[in-house]
């Protein structure tokens, strides 16, 4: 799954309808391949977000749930701290490998 989609579900207050759009586009990213369509692919790639946008919006508003809603600035600051340990992990790795080089 891309690290860029987040979770939009259960969360107090709930998501914004620009964040659907953006998850959506994203998504459409993902699965083209590319992060800007071509003039003449424009209109396709818009209209492709725009429908998994409002598909997006529809699962969200029918989804239930019994467990308490998410606070939006916990749940950044977790995918923070995940985030600094994944990158202090590859930088000790690749600081280990330039020793083993130069050693």
């Amino acid at each position: 799954m891309c690290r860029n989609i987040v979770p939009l579900h259960n969360f107090t207050p709930p998501a914004t309808d620009a964040e659907c759009h953006d998850a959506a586009e994203q998504f459409v990213r993902k699965i083209v391949g590319t992060t800007t369509p071509s003039r003449a692919n424009r209109p396709v790639f818009d209209r492709a977000v725009d429908e998994i946008e409002a598909s997006l919006r529809r699962l969200l508003d029918d989804l239930v749930t019994t467990a308490p809603p998410k606070v939006r600035e916990v749940e950044a600051a977790k995918r923070q701290a995940r985030s600094a340990e994944r990158y202090e992990a590859i930088r000790v790795f690749q600081e280990h490998k330039r020793a083993e080089r130069a050693g």
